[in-house]
């Protein structure tokens, strides 16, 4: 039975043990048996304990495997569903429960716009071939008796990008889906999972023969602070370098560097959609087309931050490391494809440090900070409109922002920005509830991730988005000198 250590959900702990026994046999040149020996160690039976039987529960260990590897390559998108997990959810639709009783009302029946409601026996009865779900009956039901009983996945999807197939399989429309990974993490059975590019990573690492023929730089999401509750950041960055990253830096100073372009645009344009959320991106191009000339061309602060680093030096490797499926996208995109080498999760890199057996809360701490309060906040849902917000006053105009915290609200104010009826000027979008703080690959989510940022910001020794960029300018200034 897995135990459940360091993550919300017994899911989230069988992706990251795959991980780590993926790991450990790329580290000991044992990758060609991976497939009959990862399942039997992570499962060791001989009882299921999960599933209905050890070999399904193998077999699913071996298709997680895949997804380790790469997945499926001919499948543009990151995120996958595992079919031979995705067998238990109910999808009956509209349900009448026990609770009925027999009213002479019947307003289920008087509200359904198809007639698929009838009364048999005192009791509604709904025909699925003509119910549409709407939800109205179970609205007009005066003891809630009527349920519409959805999928997990299809709830958490605010893209409407997931169907069920008739084989009772969940389906994701890639020419809806943006990337999110809500349904990742919502899926109660794991069937649907993110790729991992842990293999492409590690061989960056190797091949850079220890920093002697290249430097491979970590780049890491602000949220991190709030996930590995167990050791100071300090800690971890130390156990990064003993991974063998030559440096590590802070996403937060890309995030300055975005603020600080994305504010002279707001200046000139009047009208602005923030561009650091690739799925909030993504969302507008396939909703809202017509919007798409209101979104910021500057860069995400992942990619701001990886196009430093090149600047510096050319020949770095960059591996991005956060909470978000979507950055596993955008890091193959023309913008970013040249600045962006890799993408892992919060979940891979706890796997990659156990897998080589480093124990962070035991280490010595790296100093570790270059960047502002507003850039470290960027995690967060508001954190950009106090930053715009700040830079707008030190520049002499006005804005009227707002930050829209997961897609039902970006697609409400999205709609009256398209109607001509909205009175703001600058949009912050975030696919995820909360922001970055509750991606879907973090380690954990909860309200203590969003203090845990907020004290992550107070203690950046800048404290302006200028005062950051001009250091930033003076590094880059620096290193030309030296060349």
């Amino acid at each position: 039975m897995i135990h459940n250590r360091l993550f919300d959900t017994t899911v989230q702990q069988i992706k990251y043990e795959v991980i780590k026994e993926l790991i450990r046999a790329y580290d000991s040149g044992e990758l060609t048996d991976i497939f009959h020996d990862v399942p039997i160690k992570i499962m060791p039976g001989p009882k299921a304990s999960l599933r209905c039987c050890i070999y399904k529960e193998r077999a699913i260990i071996q298709e997680r495997l895949k997804l380790a590897m790469g997945g499926d390559k001919q499948n543009p998108n990151v995120v996958e569903v595992i079919d031979i997990a995705c067998d238990e959810c109910p999808v009956d639709g509209v349900f009448v429960t026990p609770a009925c009783r027999g009213c002479i009302s019947h307003r289920c029946m008087e509200v359904c716009p198809k007639n698929a409601i009838t009364i048999v026996d005192k009791h509604a009865v709904v025909d699925k071939e003509k119910c549409v779900e709407c939800g109205r009956c179970t609205q007009a039901c005066p003891y809630n008796a009527i349920i519409l009983q959805k999928r997990p996945c299809v709830l958490s999807c605010n893209a409407a990008a997931i169907k069920v197939n008739a084989d009772k399989k969940a389906v994701i429309d890639n020419d809806k889906c943006v990337g999110c990974g809500a349904c990742v993490y919502q899926c109660p059975f794991g069937a649907i999972s993110d790729k991992s590019y842990i293999l492409d990573a590690l061989d960056l690492i190797k091949k850079s023969e220890n920093n002697t023929k290249y430097k491979v730089y970590a780049i890491i999401a602000p949220a991190i602070v709030a996930q590995f509750n167990y050791a100071r950041i300090e800690q971890v960055v130390t156990g990064m370098h003993e991974l063998g990253f030559h440096q590590v830096v802070e996403t937060a100073i890309g995030a300055d560097l975005t603020l600080d372009r994305e504010a002279d645009e707001l200046k000139e344009h009047g009208t602005l959609t923030t561009s650091c959320c690739p799925s909030f991106v993504k969302y507008i191009h396939k909703n809202f087309p017509e919007l798409v000339k209101y979104v910021s061309t500057t860069p995400s602060p992942m990619v701001m931050a990886g196009k430093l680093i090149k600047a510096m030096d050319p020949t770095a490797k960059v591996i991005f490391i956060g909470p978000c499926t979507a950055k596993k996208f955008e890091y193959k995109q023309d913008i970013a494809k040249d600045f962006i080498d890799c993408v892992l999760s919060f979940e891979e890199l706890q796997a990659f440090l156990d897998a080589r057996d480093i124990d962070v809360s035991a280490l010595p701490d790296t100093d570790f900070d270059n960047a502002s309060y507003y850039g470290r906040i960027f995690a967060r849902s508001g954190g950009i409109v106090e930053g715009v917000t700040d830079l707008a006053k030190e520049r002499g105009f006005e804005v009227c922002p707002i930050a829209m915290s997961g897609l039902d609200e970006c697609k409400k104010q999205l709609l009256l920005l398209k109607l001509g009826k909205s009175p703001y000027t600058f949009f912050e979008g975030m696919a995820c509830d909360g922001g970055c703080v509750n991606g879907a690959l973090c380690l954990h989510h909860g309200p203590k991730s969003l203090s845990d940022v907020n004290k992550y910001g107070a203690q950046a020794k800048e404290k302006s988005v200028d005062g950051s960029v001009r250091l930033y300018e003076l590094a880059k200034n620096s290193d030309k000198k030296d060349e």
